[in-house]
């Protein structure tokens, strides 16, 4: 399903990575039926690699705008791509009003935003960082569709356990933040431990 707002380089992109990407990581995906064709949705889920917001790119053919680091827009060498297919310039080091009207705006047309709610890779031992509230807010706001996913497994030439699992889609309703954030991260934790 094509998006009216999602640049039609985005598509072009997907095009060239999708086929590249999958032979090269060699990646299993599970539960992508549970990406909602329609809704309004925020995918969520850990980030552990520069390349994970690649693997949901693949797994569905909408588009999805993507919270980046502003940091990725202020360079000339990447600024372009990021414009070009999409992503949203997020400040993380204050609060970003314009980024979250930009999402909120998106999710109220109908369409699809991915976040990664740690906040940064997780480079500790940790299975999670805590979850900070933007996606959950923004789905409070907009009654839009929450869903998780947790991604196992290294980025290696022909990985043989690169994984991502998509879970149940949920929305926030009468839960307050406090608990909409930690339904959330329990699902994801969940997704991760589901390593067979």
């Amino acid at each position: 399903m094509m998006n009216k707002k999602v640049p039609k380089f985005y598509y072009f992109a997907k095009a060239i990575l999708k086929p590249i990407f999958k032979f090269y990581y060699h990646p299993t995906i599970i539960g992508k039926e549970n990406i909602l064709k329609e809704e309004p949705i925020i995918i969520v889920g850990n980030h552990k690699h520069l390349y994970d917001q690649c693997l949901t790119i693949i797994a569905t053919k909408r588009g999805i705008h993507y919270l980046a680091k502003k940091e990725y827009f202020d360079h000339k060498k990447t600024a372009w791509f990021f414009k070009a297919t999409g992503c949203i310039s997020v400040d993380r080091q204050h609060g970003d009003a314009k980024a979250r009207e930009e999402a909120l705006n998106i999710l109220k047309d109908g369409g699809a935003v991915g976040l990664f709610p740690e906040g940064t890779r997780n480079k500790t031992d940790k299975l999670l960082l805590p979850f900070k509230y933007g996606a959950v807010s923004l789905a409070q706001k907009t009654k839009a569709w929450i869903i998780p996913f947790g991604i196992t497994g290294d980025y290696r030439f022909r990985s043989k356990n690169l994984t991502i699992r998509y879970g149940q889609p949920f929305q926030v309703k009468d839960m307050s933040l406090e608990e909409a954030n930690q339904k959330l991260f329990k699902e994801v934790e969940k997704l991760l431990k589901e390593v067979k």
